[in-house]
């Protein structure tokens, strides 16, 4: 029996509805006994042949003395930077997130030891690659953030199936089930859920979230489920009753045939824009046969695409990681998003509704408002608008959404950005009603 034989029987047999919501390169993904297999056998030996890195025949980096200097860390974790990684991350690092990640968590529920990817996006194409390909059903509430469709669609040939978010500007929890009406039963099907949201800056109520929850276990009894967690903005919640832990831990262990899969990461988290160092969780034990099949697969894909995560940028969050002051160092920065909802949230409500319609926010980055439709107006228009005529950037998405983004503006300047936006589209909304007349 070939290698990947022998992994998937272990999936087909321990986790049937994981193997196969797997895509047919997700099946034929498997770690090879290549060079890192063989280089990782021979550590420690007095004479080590192996890898294709430049050391002092020690097994110690040769650093350049600028980068030694610009790396101010003890020596250990220095040579730890600048050598490989191994491609599934730094064992420690990996290990303090999954603490990081548990913290308040129930013992019970699963959750595997997060796998290291070149930030979110890369972990969101791996899901893709896993889970993709041609026709595979991705559901997804609009608006969504663009990059889900060149993951998913354009790189792997997967449908998108979309449903509106917002009824009548009110969240709809049932989104998901509705994009997937019609879909022969028994098919696998992957949904994307992203709270806090980009573009719309949600996150559900509790009792949204209960509907939601029993609709995507609804979901699982017909088909298996991957749902992705797309995590960015996790703890970004703004209202004391919106829950800001990530719906993965209301997944996990649910339902055999919902697969549910938390990307997250040092991105948003920990304001750590540049470091690229995202995370892949999977809801299985850690040590479990299944787990060890996929990060088989997982590092396959790593391999063959970046080699491995970047250890420089590893290291710089192992040592933030390390230092115990984390939770309080990044509840002071979403002190500061706060203090930005706080002032965005009444501008919202004195907008006039005949020429911007806010949609509901509560949390994250963003906020989201949508043109009426009889204004006859587009969201690249204003946008375009915007930016000659008034010195100013906002994002169109879709046709009649503009997304604005309170993390990249203070608080002095948000009245001033959103009373431009909308003298912007009163003025266009004249200048076509004149046109028309």
């Amino acid at each position: 029996m070939s290698d990947v034989s022998a992994i998937n029987e272990v999936l087909e047999s321990n986790a049937p509805a994981l193997f196969r919501a797997l895509s047919p390169l997700g099946r034929r993904a498997f770690f090879p006994p290549d060079i890192p297999v063989q280089a990782a056998q021979a550590r420690g030996k007095t004479y080590n042949g192996t890898i294709g890195v430049f050391t002092d025949g020690r097994g110690h980096a040769v650093p350049l003395p600028t980068l030694e200097q610009a790396l101010n860390m003890n020596a250990e974790d220095r040579n730890r930077a600048l050598l490989y990684s191994p491609v599934a991350g730094i064992p420690e690092l990996r290990e303090r997130w999954r603490v990081w990640q548990r913290e308040g968590r129930d013992e019970e529920l699963p959750s595997s030891l997060p796998f290291t990817t070149v930030g979110l996006s890369h972990g969101l194409s791996m899901v893709a690659d896993l889970f993709g390909g041609e026709g595979r059903a991705i559901a997804v509430t609009t608006p969504f953030w663009g990059n889900y469709r060149q993951s998913f669609a354009l790189r792997t040939g997967a449908t998108m199936r979309t449903a509106p978010t917002y009824q009548d500007a009110t969240f709809d929890p049932r989104g998901i089930a509705k994009a997937l009406e019609g879909l022969p039963p028994g098919e696998p099907a992957v949904a994307l859920v992203n709270f806090p949201s980009n573009p719309g800056g949600y996150s559900p109520t509790v009792e949204e979230r209960e509907i939601l929850v029993a609709t995507l276990l609804g979901i699982a009894e017909e088909r298996p489920l991957v749902v992705v967690c797309d995590d960015a903005y996790i703890g970004l919640a703004y209202g004391p009753e919106i829950p800001k832990e990530s719906l993965f831990w209301d997944l996990t262990g649910r339902h055999e045939q919902l697969i549910p899969v938390k990307v997250d990461g040092a991105t948003k988290e920990f304001f750590f824009f540049g470091g690229r160092v995202g995370f892949l969780t999977l809801g299985y034990p850690p040590e479990s046969p299944v787990m060890e099949a996929m990060e088989s697969k997982m590092m396959c894909l790593e391999r063959s695409t970046v080699g491995s995560p970047v250890a420089s940028s590893q290291m710089v969050l192992l040592q933030a990681l390390r230092s115990g002051n984390m939770r309080e160092e990044v509840a002071a920065v979403r002190q500061i998003g706060r203090r930005r909802f706080e002032v965005m949230r009444p501008l919202l409500d004195k907008l006039d509704r005949g020429l911007l319609q806010p949609m509901p926010f509560n949390s994250g980055f963003f906020t989201l408002l949508e043109l009426p439709e009889e204004l006859g107006l587009t969201a690249e228009e204003v946008r375009v608008y915007l930016l000659e005529r008034y010195d100013t950037g906002v994002v169109a998405v879709g046709e009649r959404f503009l997304r604005l983004a309170i993390c990249s503006v203070s608080e002095e300047a948000i009245p001033e950005l959103v009373s431009r936006l909308e003298r912007c589209v009163r003025e266009l909304a004249a200048e076509r009603q004149a046109a028309v007349t």
